[in-house]
């Protein structure tokens, strides 16, 4: 039997993910930063452990909890929605420790023993939002970038051990906590000079009329990614997101 660890577990694309796992009979370890054991179905493959991706201790801590696992799903994340020039800069910060730093420590913790086993994949959740410039995202798009670049990188060194990273890249998803999370890390909507643009950004984000991306999406994106190597670099996870891909493309 086969195990996944994945980070971000409480709500949204982590959550959804667990039980898509859980469901195809994988051993599923589910982390959170406060883990809490009624959000996922009681099973004996499942392992709920605590996992605050900014700290290194829990870091450590989590990763001989979990002993031995075969693929590493870095999603944990949340947003930032502000003019740059209102942005704290404590704030660009705790954005880049979360979506980026956190990723890459995690990542690196668990690669001695994919190196040595010589087979594992390493998933990391990004965003749609890497693949064109959107106002008021820009240090949550940068933070996203970065472990794209990150990942791509990765993909070629660990190649000769067997080992592979691949990239999911969601889209809008209003179904999911990412707007209430994002909520204390506003700055600077309010301000005049911006109201026109946050008007525009807001109207698209709330538009239900357009495609969207629902957690099932992203968590086939995710099975895709860890269980077939014939899968792209980059799977776009939504209908938002695809399209975006193509046009890129």
């Amino acid at each position: 039997m086969k195990t996944v660890l994945i980070t971000g577990c409480s709500s949204g694309f982590g959550l959804e993910i667990a039980r898509y796992f859980l469901a195809r009979d994988w051993s599923v370890v589910a982390t959170m930063r406060t883990p809490d054991t009624s959000v996922l179905p009681a099973s004996g493959r499942l392992r709920i452990l605590p996992l605050d991706v900014t700290r290194a201790d829990s870091i450590r801590e989590a990763v001989e909890a979990a002993g031995p696992i075969d693929v590493l799903v870095n999603n944990a994340g949340f947003g930032v929605a502000s003019p740059a020039e209102f942005t704290p800069i404590a704030t660009v910060r705790e954005v880049f420790e979360t979506n980026t730093f956190g990723t890459i420590a995690l990542t690196q913790a668990v690669l001695p023993q994919f190196r040595e086993r010589k087979g594992g994949v390493v998933v990391n959740v990004t965003s749609s939002v890497t693949l064109k410039p959107l106002p008021l995202l820009s240090a949550y798009r940068a933070s996203k970038a970065a472990v794209n670049a990150f990942t791509e990188s990765i993909a070629v060194e660990l190649e000769p051990f067997g080992v592979r990273a691949r990239l999911v890249l969601p889209g809008r998803a209003p179904d999911t906590r990412f707007g209430e999370n994002a909520r204390p890390h506003l700055h600077g909507l309010d301000h005049e000079a911006y109201a026109d643009i946050v008007k525009q950004v807001f109207a698209g984000l709330q538009d239900t009329s357009s495609p969207i991306t629902h957690a099932q999406d992203v968590a086939e994106a995710v099975w895709r990614a860890a269980t077939d190597p014939s899968c792209p670099m980059r799977i776009p996870a939504g209908a938002d997101a695809e399209a975006w891909a193509a046009e890129t493309r």
